[in-house]
Order: C-alpha cells, then structure tokens, then sequence
C-alpha cells in the first residue's frame, strides 16, 4: 500500500481507537441497526457479497460527531444484521481527494477477477472552486485497498453535467462495464451513463434520466439495477422538500443509454432515509441499504441531533429485499428474513374489538427494542382514525396515525422527546381493501413501518424516522377514532441486539 494513503489511514485509525473508549456511556446506540463505531456516518457506499461476506462501506468522518473530510469505514457482515467493524478501508491522501471540506465522497465497488475494486468520488479544492472527478481503488481481500496510480479515471464533466458531478455506481451487462453518476445542469438534476471495456477507461453514454423540474436540482447516490425484466433507478433528489429517495422504473436502452421509465416511486416517505444503494447478493436477492437521515436539519435546524452530544451520528435502515410488482412496475420493500432469528418473547392476540374512543395497550416486550404487526380488518371496522401511540409515556409519544377516510398513514414525532419535529405522511394504498397491514420496527432512536402489503409480498409504503426518548418512554398503545376498529391480529416480538 502506498505509504501516504497508510499514513493517513493510521491517523484516522488512531483518533477511532481513543473515542470509542466513550461510548459505553451513549445511551441512544442503536441495538440491530448498523451504525459507526464512532463519530460521524452517512451515505452507504461500496455494499457487496464478496468472498463469502457482506461489505458495507459508508462515508466516515474519523475525527469528530459531525460532517467533515470524508473517508470509507467498513464492515462486514454474514447475515446483513451482526457486523463486525474492520479498519478504514480509504482516507484521502492524494492531491486530487485531500481537502478539509472533500475527500473520499460516495461510489460503489465490484467483483472482477476475485478482486474487489472501489469507484469514489474524489473531491479537492485547488484554489478556484471544487472539483469532483472520478477514481478507482483496488483490493484482493476487500480490506487493504491500493489507489490506482493514474487517478483520475474520469476527469472531466460532461457538457451536460456541472460541478456537482459524483457518486459512481458500477454494474456488468453483457460483458461490458457501466457508470451511473449524479449530476445537475441548470437547477435540473440527472443521471449519466459511462461505458468500459476494462475498469479504467471510460466513455460517455447519454443521459440515463433527469429532471423536467419536479424531480430536484440535483441526483445524488444514483443506483441502476436489473429488477425482474425492467430497470430500476434509485436517487436522493435535492430540494425536493419531503422526497429524499426516489425510484424510477421502466426499460433502460443500453445502446442509446436511456432509461424510458413508466412508474415512479418512493423507497422511503419517512423524515430520515437518503442515498439508497443495492447489492444482488449470491441468495439472487436485491438488497437494499439506506443512511436512516438525511440532510434537512443538519446543520442548519439545530444542530446534529442528540447522538451528536454522545459522540456518533448516523446509522443505516434495516436491509431490505427489494422485488417488483409486475402489475404496475412498483418496487416493493421489505426486512431481510434474517430478522426473524432477532426476535424473542413472541406475544399474539386475535379477533380485537375497539369501540370508538376506546384505546388498548400493547406488550410490546420492553417496548423499545421491538417488532409489531398489526393485520386491521377493514371490512370489518368503521372508525376514521387508527392512533398507534408508541414509545410513549404520560407527556411524550410518537404518533402513527392511519386516516381510512382519506386513505392516509401520518407520523408525527413533534411530541416525541422534545428534540424532533415533523410531520409526514402518504397515502396508503391498502386502504381501500378488506385488509391493512402495518408492521412496525423500533429501535433506541428510530422507527421504521411498513404498510400497503404484506410479510410475503413485501410493502409499498415505508416511513423511517429518528427519534430520541428516554428510557421512561416504553408504552405502546392502539385508539380507534370515531367508530369500531376490528383487528384480526396483533403480533409482537422483542428483537435482540446484534452489538
């Protein structure tokens, strides 16, 4: 390895290895969702089955709770929820990725010969602005990483690109190599394609996708893959208010470069999901992984949050199976089946009757760490709000709302700890069918539920959000409003911790 790159590596190494004797005492660490050692995360980069185990790379700030230079931490993991953190795989340590502000931003890594190579983005300031080009690492493990001495493989933006110009995402088809990356030309954002024959010499395609206006200023972390005989691009639009991951589905022309999509979607409608990115894994399996944030509050709201005060940020959603509905070309979503052997304590309860007005409490195990799913039978009921009131206690809660006149789901964290704030919400389906699903995840600071389907089709509908009570903040309870609510099951499981 190049003594530069190692010398910075050992730095990063070094700052690591003090802070984490602190986070004994953080009390908002996460029990079974992926999060840094230490300090500071976002975007997931680099995710593949390799050798036998998961990668996951993510940018990494090394030296402190918040965004700074950026490099790849790295784990690995056999079964996508217990994962073991391995030294940093890339620090910036060359003129073209070494800045304050820059470094090793996001991208993507494939297998070609039994080696492991990683694309980035590198980003530097030489004086005039910032630059972003394109460059490429090199692994026989998937640990140690060597830089390619002729870096930058692409230097040069497009005509049709601007400044923003990052974020490579690598596939094979048909024996040849393409590049998706994110980029923005006149307040529109887009994806461009590239081509190669061998890794290191690249040729624009076209434009794969863009904006007409209503899709942002600028694509971030693009993602194209193959999902039953269509195409699938996933992106995190800029201001775009409540969208920060969106798919498009439809039939990509690899000779024009062209994607002609027919549907449009969300992955996540929650407050905290961005920058998705997807492996197909040796199970043939699409699977997804999301930094559970995003950029809206940070720093310019409050400041990074309370895990901020303990000394980390940022963690990553529960990995997630990603399928597609041939009958209208939607993506649906749902927890890897490897969640199943977290849960314990199993508690079921069949053929529920709420009146209107009346409320029931769930046991929910601790009610922190948990699984809950609900199967409402619509038919059956005729109330015109469901209030799911969870991680709650006399003055705080978490409010899952499900609207049956308007065909809403609603989460609303504004009372959740005193920290959080928002509302967001989307339209469920599922509604208008004699059955409604919603299965909902919690963890120390977070949720994520599920709806418009089911354990075996997948969902729909995902909202994820962070939130940040404390300890006293366990109940979890059900209200039918304004009428009866009839529920066929209510299933619950504590989940244990993977750390």
């Amino acid at each position: 390895m190049d003594i530069k790159h190692q010398k910075r590596l050992n730095i990063a190494e070094e700052s690591v290895s003090e802070a984490i004797k602190k986070m004994d005492q953080a009390k908002y660490r996460q029990r079974y969702h992926f999060m840094p050692p230490v300090y500071w995360s976002n975007d997931p980069n680099g995710f593949i089955y390799f050798k036998g185990q998961y990668h996951l790379f993510y940018q990494f700030h090394p030296f402190s709770s918040e965004w700074g230079i950026m490099h790849w931490g790295h784990a690995v993991s056999e079964d996508l929820l217990h994962w073991k953190h391995l030294p940093i795989a890339l620090a910036p340590s060359e003129p073209y990725d070494d800045h304050p502000r820059g470094g090793v931003f996001s991208g993507s890594t494939v297998e070609y010969e039994g080696e492991m190579y990683a694309f980035y983005t590198a980003t530097t300031n030489y004086g005039d602005g910032f630059v972003q080009t394109q460059c490429i690492a090199k692994s026989s493990d998937g640990i140690e990483f060597e830089k390619y001495a002729n870096n930058p493989i692409i230097r040069d933006v497009p005509s049709v690109g601007s400044d923003d110009f990052r974020d490579p995402k690598v596939w094979c088809h048909d024996g040849i190599w393409y590049m998706v990356l994110g980029t923005s030309k006149d307040k529109l954002g887009k994806a461009v394609l590239y081509k190669s024959s061998d890794l290191y010499n690249w040729e624009y395609v076209n434009v794969l996708a863009e904006s007409r206006g209503e899709l942002g200023t600028m694509w971030e972390c693009p993602d194209v893959f193959k999902i039953g005989k269509k195409h699938a691009i996933t992106f995190s639009p800029m201001h775009v208010r409540d969208r920060k991951a969106i798919y498009l589905v439809g039939d990509l022309n690899y000779k024009t470069g062209k994607l002609n999509y027919t549907s449009i979607g969300e992955v996540d409608w929650g407050f905290d999901a961005y920058a998705p990115q997807s492996t197909l894994d040796h199970k043939g399996r699409r699977v997804m992984v999301t930094w559970a944030n995003n950029w809206d509050w940070m720093p310019w709201y409050k400041d990074f949050g309370p895990t901020y005060q303990e000394g980390w940020c940022g963690a990553m959603t529960l990995p997630r199976e990603v399928s597609l509905d041939s009958s209208d070309n939607l993506l649906t979503f749902k927890p890897v089946g490897e969640i199943e052997k977290l849960r314990t304590s199993p508690k079921n309860y069949n053929d529920i009757h709420l009146s209107s007005g009346e409320t029931k409490a769930i046991d929910a195990g601790d009610g922190i760490s948990y699984e809950l799913i609900l199967d409402i039978n619509l038919k059956q009921s005729n109330c015109t709000m469901i209030n799911l009131r969870l991680r709650s206690n006399e003055e705080k809660q978490t409010m899952i709302s499900l609207n049956l006149k308007t065909c809403e789901i609603i989460f609303d964290r504004n009372n959740a700890d005193g920290w959080s704030q928002g509302v967001c919400h989307t339209v469920i389906r599922d509604a208008g069918n004699d059955k409604l699903q919603v299965r909902i995840f919690s963890d120390t600071s977070s949720l994520e539920i599920y709806t418009d389907g089911n354990e075996n089709s997948g969902y729909k509908t995902v909202l994820s959000g962070n939130i940040y009570p404390d300890s006293t903040c366990h109940g979890t309870w059900i209200e039918s409003i304004d009428g009866d609510l009839m529920i066929d099951r209510i299933q619950t499981y504590e989940i244990m911790s993977v750390w």
